[in-house]
């Protein structure tokens, strides 16, 4: 069933809709279970979109357990009547033709899963972006999978080889300790799988400005998140 209670308004999220200023530090809008987003808040996010020419960013994790594969496939409908098109991360990141939109993606290493995915996918013509944590313990029929969504057009980035909070991490070991702990093994073992890293994901979108500068110096973008939930902590969107 799809969320039915108070929720979240995507249109007024402006963090994560991206109107084509080559801003490098991207925000998505959660749409797990508990992220408080339905279908009709997706809607207002999509007419959003197409109405001021922007990408509304959204992700989730593991489709059929922190999604139900039906709110998917509603989303996915609800992207085809609005007639939107997808971009990547890499789209982005190699500069193509401004439109509206959506991006799609996926985060950690739920592989099996979102391969199971590849009808669905197909039937709406989504291009999606993964968003890969934990390669160390990546197997090879995993990587296989990687390789064949990348083959049917969906683009594989990089997510941190433990999927740590950077901000903590950095606190307690140093902002260079980060990058050569996490995030440059994370991107060094994708580009070694051949391929084409233009973009990390901050693991819970955990960033500070000084972490976006470091990075940037190795990818094109950095994605963060948006907060659709009531947290203690401060949204780390850039706003």
């Amino acid at each position: 069933m799809l969320l039915a209670a108070c929720q979240h308004d995507v249109a007024g999220t402006s963090g994560a809709f991206y109107n084509w200023d080559d801003r490098k530090v991207h925000c998505a809008i959660d749409l797990d279970d508990y992220a408080n987003v339905d279908l009709a808040s997706v809607e207002s996010g999509l007419a959003r979109a197409r109405d001021r020419g922007e990408v509304v960013e959204l992700y989730a994790h593991d489709p059929g357990n922190t999604v139900s594969w039906e709110k998917l496939e509603s989303v996915l409908a609800a992207i085809d009547s609005a007639g939107l098109p997808y971009f990547t991360y890499a789209d982005f990141a190699h500069g193509v033709t401004p439109a509206a939109g959506v991006a799609l993606s996926f985060d950690d290493a739920y592989i099996d899963h979102w391969l199971s995915g590849n009808e669905l996918y197909a039937r709406y013509g989504a291009r999606l972006t993964f968003f890969i944590a934990y390669a160390d313990g990546i197997t090879s029929e995993q990587w296989a999978s990687l390789h064949e969504l990348a083959r049917l057009g969906h683009v594989i980035e990089a997510h941190s080889r433990k999927h740590l909070r950077a901000p903590a991490y950095v606190e307690e070991h140093g902002l260079a300790a980060y990058v050569s702990d996490e995030a440059e093994p994370s991107i060094a073992a994708l580009r070694a799988q051949g391929f084409d890293v233009t973009t990390y994901a901050y693991p819970y979108g955990s960033r500070t400005n000084e972490l976006d500068r470091e990075l940037l110096e190795r990818v094109s973008l950095v994605r963060s998140v948006s907060y659709t939930w009531s947290s203690i902590a401060t949204d780390p969107c850039p706003h």
